[in-house]
């Protein structure tokens, strides 16, 4: 009589496969993702049909990314994946500012400006905000030559590689700290905004009930030697959407006053280990 391959048999050598890699970290990767699918499909007992629409649904996802649209990380946002990752990297001491999700839309490049530059687009007519503050290390030093990577959308509600009647590198812009740390970057106040809903994770959305909104904030990137990178965002406190963000990425300690055509927000950095 011959025994019948249970599903822990069957994964035992699927895991087995990867003995021979020679890369270690590859190969404990590998057998996690195997050891959880395997367990994803057994606990909800997966039809044929239902695998298959998986699969449609990620090779509908990966023809929907192109140059500046990143459809697999729009996924990973709204699954609070992406979030996750900045939570378990990040890992911010008491002192430091919380991360953030770093979103699709970033665009590499932008252009440098001096402190009090605008990254407006001429001839918006979104209401002009002033963004002020200073850039830390976690045990208080102001940190010269620290870099800040800003960006967010315009007041339609669209990031420039959405908008095809927009220059390429509006509301995008590096700026630099002085002695004092001290940063002032002029912008417009950022409006709240739907992530694209045209494609595959749209339709996940829709078909789960779920809302595309974004509160409205704005992107920072920031680094300093012998520090950690921060990927941030600065969320205004007048926001409706603050308690249900499509991509799980507000944190109280990011949502600000954007009254009166002015912003405060210091940021503080942990140093590297």
């Amino acid at each position: 009589m011959t025994t019948k391959i249970t599903v822990n048999d069957h994964l035992a050598q699927a895991q087995a496969s990867f003995d021979e890699a020679s890369n270690p970290r590859l190969v404990e990767i590998l057998r996690s993702a195997l050891k959880h699918l395997y367990a994803f499909v057994e606990e909800t007992k997966l039809s044929r049909e239902e695998w298959m629409a998986g699969i449609e649904f990620l090779t509908a996802t990966g023809k929907k990314c192109d140059d500046v649209r990143q459809e697999f990380i729009l996924l990973s946002d709204t699954l609070g994946v992406s979030m996750l990752v900045e939570m378990i990297n990040q890992m911010p001491s008491d002192a430091a500012t919380d991360p953030t999700v770093f979103g699709p839309f970033y665009v590499p490049g932008a252009p440098h400006f001096a402190m009090g530059s605008s990254i407006a687009r001429k001839g918006n007519d979104g209401e002009l905000l002033v963004f002020s503050g200073t850039v830390r290390g976690a045990n208080g030093e102001l940190l010269e030559h620290a870099q800040l990577d800003v960006w967010q959308v315009a007041p339609n509600g669209f990031y420039d590689v959405q908008d095809p009647a927009s220059p390429p590198m509006s509301y995008r812009g590096v700026f630099e700290t002085g002695p004092d740390g001290y940063f002032e970057i002029l912008t417009t106040r950022p409006v709240d905004y739907q992530i694209p809903t045209d494609g595959p994770v749209g339709q996940l959305l829709r078909a789960s009930g779920r809302h595309a909104w974004r509160p409205a904030h704005t992107h920072f990137m920031v680094s300093c030697p012998g520090y950690k990178t921060l990927i941030t965002h600065a969320f205004d406190a007048d926001s409706p959407n603050l308690d249900r963000d499509a991509v799980f990425g507000v944190r109280e300690s990011l949502i600000i006053d954007m009254n009166g055509g002015t912003a405060t927000f210091d940021l503080v950095l942990d140093a590297e280990d």
